[in-house]
């Protein structure tokens, strides 16, 4: 959405960043009452932080699945909330949002099951333990029953990317970087068409390519080269 984020104050009159701050309430005197002072400027990223601390307790407390219970309304809460366009500025696609994205999709996966197996059970403790600090296991650590729930969450996340660009660059996308971005929603669409099962690697390629094109727009790096040398290889 876009919004006017230098803030002024009508009570108080001090000026404030709602980029910054995250809030409509005055830092100073609390009031809701302000107005804006400059122009209206795409914004979707929040304020938003992932602490998966409580999950962690539940487990010594209570279970596993107790733990992924709490996790799985953190993390719909925390993607809720979190965005990649501050200012006017496109932001990189996170490691902590995609954990986040796939401890949501491995606790829908859990819960449909009576038992969890040693290997899945591993494989929640590592997300648990380690998405909120922006690590997730490696492709090769997925447990085949689990590949699903993690095709699904890579291609979720690549479409809420995909769209902050599109989102960042309105009216104005440079044709090389419209052909990336069919070329990546193509391939998120067969992985959603699949369920999912897919081999891990392939999500974590399709990621790759969507950061990449952000670097590009960020002029951290020449990332069109890379993302077309990562889409070639899932063709």
């Amino acid at each position: 959405m876009k919004i006017r984020g230098h803030r002024e104050c009508r009570d108080c009159g001090i000026e404030w960043s709602y980029y910054e701050s995250g809030s409509i309430a005055c830092p100073s005197c609390g009031s809701v009452r302000s107005r804006g002072l400059d122009d209206r400027t795409e914004h979707t990223a929040g304020r938003a932080s992932l602490d998966l601390t409580p999950a962690r307790q539940a487990i010594e407390e209570e279970d596993l699945k107790a733990g992924l219970s709490i996790a799985a309304t953190t993390c719909r809460s925390y993607r809720a909330t979190a965005g990649f366009i501050n200012a006017g500025s496109l932001e990189p696609l996170s490691t902590t949002y995609l954990g986040a994205t796939e401890l949501q999709y491995a606790t829908r996966e859990a819960k449909l099951r009576t038992t969890l197996d040693d290997s899945e059970r591993r494989y929640c403790y590592a997300l648990l333990n380690g998405a909120d600090s922006g690590e997730r296991p490696d492709p090769d650590n997925v447990p085949a029953s689990m590949h699903q729930p993690r095709g699904l969450a890579d291609a979720a996340s690549v479409d809420a990317y995909r769209s902050a660009i599109r989102t960042a660059l309105g009216d104005t996308v440079d044709p090389a970087i419209g052909r990336l971005l069919t070329r990546i929603d193509d391939h998120r669409s067969r992985i959603e068409a699949l369920d999912g099962a897919v081999d891990p690697a392939v999500g974590a390629t399709l990621i790759v390519a969507v950061q990449s094109v952000g670097e590009h727009i960020r002029e951290e790096s020449d990332g069109l080269e890379t993302a077309r040398e990562r889409l070639d290889e899932l063709v």
